[in-house]
């Protein structure tokens, strides 16, 4: 029954974070908000809402492993499954995007993360840095894409309005009332599938006696992960998982600096010495290892997917032994 309980949380996790980032995206396009800052601002925030929430209920359940492991686990998940199991399907061209800067941040932010995390807690201080350096981030992505807008009107000769059609849930035609309907079943659904999931795995760990460090790096983490990876297995399959890698940076980056900063701005995030042993390098080691599609532009092809998915579940299988 446990099982099926975190299951459910899980379920309602999902379906209540993306409730919410098409009722909150299309609020914002009525209200006049431009379409660029609704997709650098509040798509970004409501896709890691679930993750959010897990992390900011299970730090105020005493629960800090499922809180930290959350965010760690999710971002080498990221790397190694949801660009690892996609090419398998088809190859992804990375060639076509331009990350390389956006890496950087991520790396840097991936740094000052594991810096915070060797003072042995995430609080206050450690939540005002890196909500600081997100800000930081943010007005720099939103300046280059306002750059990059202008010089393809001034490029193509077209106007300069928004084009809706890239962003995420947007639908100008939506009534008020469905608007509305999504904001509620997204604000209630998130802390009920939050709760729900972090009471669940916490009597797992305890059950099995699995420490909430391992439930939260793997079952949590993988879950949390679940719409990235359908996103980018369905872009596969469609040909279209060329952005797959930004997208995977991007998450990253608002896991690392926005999630663990809220959550310890709620109740501080005590760090398990597993994290600064092992589990911080591994998610660096990660995030390294897209350094050859980054920077050399190499393609991630079905034999990359097979690296990137049996260094994953040889981590995985470490954190058992």
């Amino acid at each position: 029954m446990v099982w099926l309980m975190a299951a459910l949380g899980l379920v309602i996790l999902l379906f209540a974070g993306d409730a919410l980032v098409k009722g909150a995206v299309n609020l914002a396009l009525r209200i006049g908000i431009p379409a660029l800052i609704v997709s650098l601002t509040i798509v970004a925030f409501g896709t890691s809402a679930p993750e959010l929430l897990i992390s900011v209920q299970a730090a105020m359940s005493g629960v800090p492993g499922i809180a930290l492991g959350n965010v760690v686990g999710s971002n080498t998940a990221n790397i190694l499954l949801v660009l690892g199991i996609p090419a398998l399907i088809a190859v992804m061209h990375t060639a076509e995007h331009d990350t390389r800067k956006s890496f950087v941040v991520m790396i840097a932010a991936s740094v000052l993360f594991i810096l915070l995390a060797f003072r042995g807690v995430f609080d206050w201080i450690a939540a005002l840095i890196m909500l600081g350096a997100l800000a930081l981030a943010l007005a720099d992505m939103f300046r280059d894409a306002r750059n990059h807008k202008i010089a393809a009107v001034v490029a193509e000769g077209v106007d300069g309005t928004d084009d809706l059609d890239d962003l995420e849930g947007a639908d100008p035609d939506m009534p008020w009332w469905k608007i509305v309907t999504f904001l509620v079943l997204g604000l209630i659904g998130l802390p009920l599938g939050a709760d729900i999931l972090v009471d669940s795995a916490t009597v797992i760990a305890r059950t099995f006696g699995i420490s909430e460090t391992v439930i939260g790096l793997t079952l949590v983490a993988v879950g949390t992960s679940m719409p990235e990876l359908a996103t980018t297995v369905m872009a596969a399959v469609r040909r279209q998982a060329d952005v797959a890698l930004g997208n995977v940076i991007g998450s990253n980056l608002f896991n690392l600096l926005a999630i663990i900063g809220i959550a310890a701005l709620v109740a501080p995030i005590p760090v398990d010495s597993q994290f600064l042993t092992y589990d911080l390098w591994v998610m660096l080691a990660a995030s390294l290892l897209l350094i050859p599609f980054v920077f050399l532009r190499q393609n991630i092809g079905r034999a990359w997917g097979i690296i990137l998915i049996v260094f994953y579940a040889t981590y995985v299988s470490m954190m058992f032994i």
